[in-house]
């Protein structure tokens, strides 16, 4: 698949977009796959012992799942040259209603051959990831 090409782009433009729901069950799978069996991520009792405000969603399935619209635009992972995240806030997963992570890709610069996209990445209407930026080249 050839990438977008970067005489098509503009600085602000909104290049992709995604909503990630996540359940308790999501995150003992993720846990599974990663190895990340940390209880802060399925149990109540020890999120809370710490001081947490409840189970917490793990910080690299969040990471991963913000940067998958920019990958599925791009149309091949080869083209990430970086991505950088600061996290700034937890992704709390209710066990009943789970919660959902909604991603918005921007053009927030382009050089030579590639664009930074600038991802703003909420949950329950604040902002989860910080500076979260994500360099793809293009054609």
């Amino acid at each position: 698949m050839s990438a977008p090409r970067l005489d098509g782009l503009t600085v602000g433009d909104i290049v992709a977009e995604g909503e990630f729901p996540l359940s308790r069950d999501s995150l003992v799978r993720y846990a599974g796959a990663s190895g990340d069996f940390n209880p802060i991520h399925y149990r109540d009792d020890v999120a809370a012992s710490v001081g947490l405000p409840g189970v917490l969603a793990h910080g690299m399935l969040t990471m991963g799942f913000a940067v998958q619209p920019v990958v599925d635009w791009a149309g091949d992972p080869a083209r990430i040259s970086d991505y950088q995240v600061k996290f700034t806030r937890p992704v709390v997963v209710d066990a009943a209603s789970g919660a959902t992570v909604s991603v918005v890709a921007r053009v927030g610069a382009l050089t030579g051959t590639t664009a930074r996209i600038d991802l703003t990445v909420t949950f329950d209407g604040a902002t989860v990831l910080g500076k979260a930026q994500v360099v793809v080249a293009l054609d």
